[in-house]
């Protein structure tokens, strides 16, 4: 299934970011896109730990999420100034208002859709992600239900769960390209 919305203010498609729940390829995707424009591919989780000198586990561990959304918000305010940047975000960086506005500001937003059995298929195992820490089936039901709508901002939706990444790569690109020429 896919979606495509058009924002209500004027959105300078410089960049293309990309939002979405853990697990539904938003990494994956984001390297495909930016190698076919030549674009630098930005993952925000990636520059939090940069910044921070530390992984997002141990943000989590020592300073707890409220201090981690903080870092992420101030990460994404700058970067969704920057140009030809493909960005991939967090799973919860839709979470703040202020984030969503300036995404919608910096670019082309995408929203990265899949099923929970996909998503824990893709992530059950993985030690990085504090928000999954316990029975993952239950943590992803519990978290997406909490963000079903939080997401819905995007310019465009498509779902990833059985599609490849160069096919969903080429999807997006061909909105963000209908949509820049708008």
């Amino acid at each position: 299934m896919t979606t495509c919305k058009k924002a209500v203010t004027e959105v300078a498609a410089r960049n293309i970011i990309l939002v979405g729940f853990m697990g539904t390829g938003k990494s994956a995707v984001g390297k495909e896109l930016a190698e076919t424009y030549g674009w630098n591919f930005i993952d925000s989780d990636t520059e939090i730990e940069r910044t921070e000198g530390r992984t997002i586990p141990e943000i989590f561990a020592e300073k707890g999420e409220a201090y981690f959304r903080l870092c992420e918000e101030m990460v994404l305010r700058k970067l969704t100034t920057g140009n030809r940047q493909v960005i991939s975000t967090g799973g919860g960086s839709v979470l703040l208002e202020a984030n969503r506005e300036a995404m919608l500001e910096g670019g082309f937003v995408v929203e990265l859709q899949a099923s929970v059995e996909t998503i824990v298929s893709r992530v059950a195992r993985d030690r990085n992600r504090p928000l999954l820490q316990g029975d993952p089936v239950e943590r992803v039901n519990t978290l997406m239900e909490a963000r079903k709508n939080a997401y819905r901002f995007a310019h465009y939706a498509i779902d990833t769960d059985l599609m490849r990444v160069v096919d969903i790569a080429a999807a997006v690109r061909k909105e963000y390209e209908r949509f820049s020429a708008e």
